[in-house]
């Protein structure tokens, strides 16, 4: 095997932390560790959102693909796609009192912008 690095095997080493701990224990140590791991991803879903996935959350509320790209563009602009364009358009339907197609419709013709700073940068 010549050409390749001889990894030094250092596995009863690391065993001894484990070796007496009941299967019960090591499940629960398992467990505990796949968290630690996942954690970051999803603090990183839950904080972040980009415009592909804003476009898939508008389509399955009803709107077309044409209609998309003017709600998270409009979204982007203000630096509000953080909040997620279909919540923003939620968000305004239920301030408005409309549908969510209508404020959707709206928000595409340029109007209730202001609207949506308001709600989202205003505290509202």
């Amino acid at each position: 095997m010549k050409g390749y690095l001889k990894r030094d095997d250092d596995f009863e080493e690391r065993r001894k932390k484990l070796a007496n701990l009941s299967d019960e224990e090591l499940k629960n140590r398992f467990w505990q560790l796949a968290e630690q791991v996942v954690e970051p991803l999803l603090k990183m879903a839950k904080e972040n959102t980009t415009p592909s996935i804003e476009r898939s959350v508008l389509l399955r509320m009803g709107f077309s693909t044409l209609e998309v790209r003017p709600l998270v563009e409009g979204a982007i602009e203000r630096n509000l796609i953080g909040k997620g364009v279909g919540h923003i358009v939620y968000r305004v339907a239920k301030e408005k009192g409309i549908s969510i197609r209508e404020a959707g419709e709206k928000l595409i013709a340029g109007d209730y912008w202001d609207l949506a700073l308001e709600i989202f940068k205003g505290g509202r």
